[in-house]
């Protein structure tokens, strides 16, 4: 998430945002708009930034200068009042500013195919809605469970994991020399809540799943790597299960689909 700097002194930049204030019309002082200068007094140079990322669950226009320790706030009276409330219960020792969030994710890995299985493989009772949904949506009719990663992150800051997948006994990476593996980066921007929900806003989440497959003949042939990746960005509720996406591309009849799940811890 880009940054946008205050190059101008506060009473300028002041000055020119009143500036772009329109007379509100008549009966309508609720649109009424508003700026305020605030200064942040204790947060160092990684929690200003955080604090900002958090500051962007409010519709207000904000701009903020992490040298002049500034946050200048451009709307409703109501929401600049929450923004300098918030601000204040931030802007402290010990706050969910200064040290990040941990957030547990659980990734969980759908192997699917269009060919009705002769016995439908189990699932966890908690994924079965995910199948559900999935058949009903799709052409894919075989859902079964791959693999399930736990992740431990931190609010700020990316991890990085290599997975290495379980070979699947009918699938043409059996005999392999190498097992197929996935890449994970994810970085969680911040921890907010809204209403009585929280959520986690990611900047960055990417897996990329390297796949074998053989070409050729038994007799003269040879192992390649087929890449898939995936990669989103977005704000996701705490406590639900959420379907981040497909990966195609293995062959004509199967794909990938990663469900998620995340937990804040407090």
């Amino acid at each position: 998430m880009k940054k946008l700097a205050i190059m101008l002194a506060p009473v300028l930049m002041l000055g020119l945002l009143r500036g772009q204030d329109t007379p509100a019309p008549a009966g309508a002082q609720s649109e009424r708009l508003e700026t305020a200068i605030i200064h942040v007094k204790s947060l160092d140079e990684n929690s200003f930034d955080r604090l900002f990322r958090l500051l962007k669950v409010f519709d207000a226009k904000m701009s903020a200068d992490n040298q002049l320790r500034t946050i200048v706030v451009y709307g409703r009276p109501n929401e600049v009042a929450q923004i300098r409330h918030a601000i204040e219960e931030l802007d402290r020792p010990g706050s969910e500013a200064t040290f990040g969030r941990n957030v547990e994710m659980t990734l969980t890995f759908l192997r699917c195919s269009a060919k009705a299985p002769a016995m439908p493989a189990a699932l966890p009772a908690d994924l079965e809605s995910v199948a559900k949904q999935l058949r009903s949506a799709t052409q894919y009719k075989d859902i079964a469970l791959w693999e399930v990663l736990p992740l431990h992150l931190q609010e700020g800051k990316i991890t990085k994991e290599t997975l290495r997948l379980p070979r699947v006994g009918d699938s043409p990476d059996l005999h392999s020399p190498e097992p197929p593996t996935a890449s994970i980066s994810i970085r969680p921007d911040a921890v907010y809540r809204k209403d009585q929900t929280r959520y986690v806003r990611f900047d960055a989440l990417n897996v990329n799943i390297k796949v074998p497959y053989y070409t050729g003949n038994s007799n003269n042939g040879q192992w390649n790597f087929s890449n898939v990746n995936l990669e989103t960005t977005g704000d996701f509720a705490e406590g639900q299960k959420t379907v981040l996406g497909k990966l195609s591309g293995l062959d004509d009849e199967s794909a990938i689909f990663i469900v998620f799940s995340l937990k804040v811890l407090d």
